[in-house]
């Protein structure tokens, strides 16, 4: 059976922004952002990040203090109980950085590729899924692939929503944060149960 997704955004979404965060000391989640984490696993869908990193195009920082970045979520949600399926990140940039690093890939947001790996990887239902982010990008994103899209107002949430608006882009729900977000998916898939 085909798995509900949850594809969430990293910066601004469950840890708080930081401009090219790569230290292990500027990871601070974002309060009630394990304990959203953990309803979504608790409903049973896959919850994946998805996340731009040109940090590593523009030598801010190597996949390997990423991955360190990347373990120390991991355990930061595991102690509240909760935990990502999957982090998918896109290293690159298109006109910044070395090779193999400087490429107009499929990965970077907007683009799909890191959600349609998701789906192929774990079985994904693309029409019953969702995507939560604080950008634009996470909202076109979504759209892009036909998933339901959450602008949440944490991170650069308050002015990317200007812009979604004057670009006229569609936005599913406006959350607060993402433990608001993820109480909107609650009610969704508990309406799909019941109809």
């Amino acid at each position: 059976m085909k798995q509900v997704g949850i594809f969430i955004d990293r910066d601004g979404t469950i840890n708080n922004e930081v401009e090219y965060l790569n230290t292990l000391s500027g990871l601070k989640l974002i309060p009630g952002s394990s304990a959203a984490i953990r309803e979504a696993n608790e409903l049973g869908c896959k919850v994946f990040v998805v996340t731009n990193q040109s940090g590593i195009a523009r030598g801010i920082i190597t996949e390997d203090d990423l991955a360190k970045i990347h373990l120390t979520l991991q355990e930061t949600l595991r102690q509240d109980g909760a935990y990502l399926d999957a982090i998918y990140y896109c290293p690159h940039h298109p006109e910044i950085g070395e090779q193999p690093y400087r490429i107009d890939c499929d990965c970077r947001k907007p683009k799909t590729g890191m959600i349609l790996r998701a789906v192929k990887e774990f079985d994904v239902e693309l029409s019953k899924s969702y995507i939560i982010g604080d950008k634009m990008i996470d909202i076109l994103t979504g759209n892009n692939c036909g998933i339901k899209s959450i602008l949440v107002l944490t991170g650069y949430g308050k002015e990317e929503l200007k812009l979604c608006r004057q670009s006229n882009v569609k936005i599913d729900f406006i959350a607060d944060n993402l433990y608001d977000a993820i109480q909107f998916i609650k009610r969704n898939l508990h309406q799909e149960i019941s109809t």
